[in-house]
């Protein structure tokens, strides 16, 4: 043993006391000891001492050993309980053991009693393990399911927001500049906008957000918002930043990954309301085995960490439990949505990655991100090409949708700039209209989920029955089945420019 154990002895002779100490001590084995011999004394060191074994006499002066016992049963079930008696008897010893005692030593043969406390104490160690994993993978699940039912949550509201943003730019487009009702319909298109930005957060959470990797330094990474940072945590707070030379690359979404750095960020500013430091470090890592079989959801192998540091208030047990829960705060109300770090986590989850908290109360937080290194050269930035007015087509689309409202406003947006447009609630009606529809359907626009038939499923149909219609994938939230082309898919809500931009970007394309 290496690390040192607490040990209680429950014994009112001094020498007897002596004697276990020193064979103990012989073997080896690294440990602190407290000696009491009264009841009073005894429930205070239980408390104030909290000992990882107790080794107990059988007699003594105001209470027998059974007594000890019950008395340690019930304050510490799970400490291992040892008795050293010279008077306890075959009779006495098997009673306590069905009482709970662990094992027990004959005072005049105390040569056994080294080998049985560290069969305890590696017993105890294997339990609390045993029951730390099995916590984190009762958390894994829990967080699992939440992630589920976000997701649910997020694809329906922004079937929703896609319905109140494109109907209220289409009211917005037949108004005049100095309509009083203008303003109105601002303001309404302004909080849909903030309500799509909580549905990305809660799609982040559940790890269907559509994400577009590249191939990044986290170096360079750090270095391009550092400014940004510094703005964002105040004066009060020094910024430190401790990045390895050689670090690694990883394949990630850059966008993401800097609304993982931001966020921690605010959260460390935060934890810190009358200063501190804040300190983002990178390096080199090896997830060892040990390591992976300590932190579910962990790969073994190199990765590269991104570690963000503050010296704040710190957190309990219980705070870390619930940390990366949709709209867990401990924020005073309308400090926080609760869902910063929710997104964090769903964002690193989604790029392979592994999240790692250290907090104690007080003593500020750290949160070490692991994500796969790879060995891949930095791929360069696309620049976006400058946008020019919306173009007008004068093709037939396919809607496949199951909301009517959704399928009524796309249709509407398309109709207005020149296109046809035939509508189907579920995929079997988008068969039986590209099998019925006489003229060519140049592009089909489907949901994902749909009733009866649905769009991953449709598509595979289509390119037997229409081999050069054109598709685009629309969702509220991401799923990695269908095409990896962002520009082929739609994600919800989307403006009323989107839909035209995209239409026209894919059926100009060649593929």
């Amino acid at each position: 043993m290496t690390t040192e154990v607490r040990i209680l002895l429950v014994e009112d002779s001094p020498l007897d006391a002596e004697l276990e100490e020193l064979e103990l001590r012989r073997s080896g084995l690294e440990f602190k000891c407290l000696r009491v011999w009264t009841r009073k004394d005894f429930r205070r060191a239980i408390e104030d001492f909290v000992p990882d074994l107790i080794i107990s006499d059988y007699s003594l002066p105001d209470m027998d050993g059974l007594t000890t016992l019950q008395i340690a049963k019930e304050f510490l079930p799970e400490t291992p309980f040892l008795f050293v008696s010279g008077t306890i008897g075959e009779e006495r010893a098997i009673e306590s053991l069905k009482s709970g005692a662990i094992d027990y030593v004959v005072k005049d043969r105390l040569d056994g009693l080294a080998i049985k406390v560290r069969r305890a104490l590696k017993e105890v160690g294997e339990r609390s393990e045993k029951r730390h994993l099995e916590e984190q993978l009762r958390q894994a699940q829990k967080m699992e399911a939440i992630g589920r039912m976000a997701g649910g949550i997020a694809h329906d509201f922004n079937n929703l927001l896609t319905v109140i943003m494109g109907c209220g730019q289409l009211s917005l487009d037949g108004l005049s500049s100095d309509d009083p009702v203008r303003a109105n319909i601002v303001q309404i298109l302004k909080a849909s906008e903030r309500a799509a930005s909580l549905t990305r957060q809660l799609l982040a959470f559940s790890r269907k957000q559509i994400l577009a990797p590249v191939v990044m330094n986290l170096n360079h990474t750090v270095a391009e918002i550092e400014k940004m940072l510094r703005r964002v945590i105040g004066a009060d707070i020094e910024f430190v930043t401790d990045l390895e030379g050689a670090l690694g690359n990883v394949r990630a979404d850059r966008g993401q990954i800097e609304q993982v750095i931001m966020n921690l960020a605010v959260n460390a500013r935060d934890a810190m309301p009358d200063g501190g430091t804040l300190t983002i470090r990178t390096a080199n890592v090896l997830l060892e085995e040990s390591y992976v079989r300590q932190n579910p959801g962990a790969q073994p192998g190199l990765h590269v960490m991104l570690s963000v540091s503050d010296s704040g208030l710190g957190m309990d047990a219980e705070t870390k439990l619930h940390l990366f829960e949709p709209f867990f705060t401990t924020k005073e109300s309308g400090k926080g949505t609760g869902l910063g770090l929710s997104t964090v986590f769903g964002i690193i989850t989604q790029s392979g990655g592994h999240i790692k908290v250290c907090s104690e109360p007080g003593q500020g937080a750290t949160f070490n991100i692991y994500l796969p290194r790879v060995d891949q050269t930095i791929e360069g930035s696309i620049s976006s090409r400058p946008l020019a007015a919306l173009p007008r087509g004068s093709e037939t689309v396919l809607i496949v949708e199951d909301s009517e409202a959704v399928r009524m406003l796309i249709s509407g947006i398309l109709e207005k700039e020149g296109y046809t447009t035939l509508l189907a609630s579920d995929g079997m009606e988008g068969i039986d209209l590209a099998q019925t529809y006489e003229g060519p359907i140049h592009l089909l626009i489907t949901d994902v989920v749909l009733p009866r038939l649905g769009g991953r499923e449709l598509v595979h149909r289509m390119a037997s029955i229409r081999p050069n219609t054109k598709i685009i994938y629309s969702s509220g939230y991401s799923d990695h089945t269908v095409s990896k082309d962002r520009k082929h898919y739609l994600q919800k809500p989307f403006k009323k420019d989107v839909l035209i931009r995209t239409v026209r970007d894919v059926l100009e394309t060649d593929a």
